[in-house]
């Protein structure tokens, strides 16, 4: 992170402390399906090199793995790199993964046939920078995919729920502008000759009633958890009755669990 300002400098050291805390694989678990069908729609044959960026515990690296790619993952946070080595030892798998920071990727230009990422590189904190480092690792010709949140459904309303009393810092670019069809056409230009745009809705199926599901968010989902951990008790009281809301809303559920279809846009960046 050499180079970096202070003001930059601080602001990634937070987005890992956030991450960090709670235990994303915990909550990562509800969307792995999706990760499954992601990679399944982009065709990668065995043989390809393949980087998951901001990988988690390996939602999309584990199953190009199983595809026959020689795949790399890397993330910002520690700990979840060490479940996806457990995850990658258990199903014998032979994937590399390291921490490091999608916005200065540790890789050569031109290294990668596949660059993807699902709900990882959209929270790097400059846009600009982390689309540029996409677009140096891959291949000419070769295929950037993100699977981006988008501002107007489920998630949307989470992040603009947890910003009412959280506000971002100021300048700071939303995450879901990178589920926004206009925003990411002006963030790739004319650095790709193709560029594939689809929304899709990843169903997260949750054992357990919306008051559950808000629990359990504020304690194993790093950035709802630092929020709690802000918050004083009158506050905590008015988050977790419209969080609770939020999950009711949208909960497609009759059975007392809680079942809620999320959307997000799925990019396919050919690089010219």
């Amino acid at each position: 992170m050499s180079g970096l300002t202070p003001e930059m400098q601080a602001i990634k050291e937070r987005m890992k402390a956030v991450w960090s805390a709670g235990d994303f694989g915990v909550v990562a678990q509800f969307i792995d399906h999706e990760g499954d069908m992601f990679i399944e729609r982009l065709n990668i044959k065995p043989g390809s090199k393949v980087l998951d960026v901001a990988c988690g515990t390996g939602n999309l690296a584990l199953p190009a793995a199983r595809l026959g790619a020689n795949v790399t993952g890397i993330d910002l946070v520690e700990d979840l790199i060490r479940q996806a080595k457990e995850r990658t030892k258990a199903e014998n798998l032979n994937v590399k993964f390291e921490v490091g920071d999608a916005e200065d990727l540790p890789y050569s230009g031109n290294e990668f046939d596949y660059v993807v990422t699902m709900f990882g590189a959209m929270f790097a904190p400059r846009p600009e920078v982390a689309a540029k480092e996409l677009l140096r690792v891959t291949k000419p010709g070769g295929k950037i995919a993100m699977a981006n949140w988008t501002p107007t459904g489920y998630v949307g309303e989470f992040f603009k729920l947890g910003a009412s009393y959280a506000p971002p810092p100021p300048g700071a670019p939303a995450p879901a502008l990178w589920g926004d069809e206009e925003t990411v056409k002006q963030r790739f230009g004319d650095k790709v000759s193709k560029l594939e745009l689809n929304r899709f809705m990843c169903r997260q199926n949750l054992p357990m009633s919306p008051h559950e599901a808000a629990d359990h968010f504020i304690t194993y989902f790093g950035p709802t958890k630092i929020l709690w951990g802000m918050l004083d008790d009158g506050k905590r009281e008015q988050f977790k009755k419209e969080f609770i809301n939020l999950w009711t809303t949208y909960n497609m559920a009759t059975d007392g669990n809680t079942m809620v279809d999320a959307e997000y846009l799925m990019v396919v960046a050919t690089k010219a």
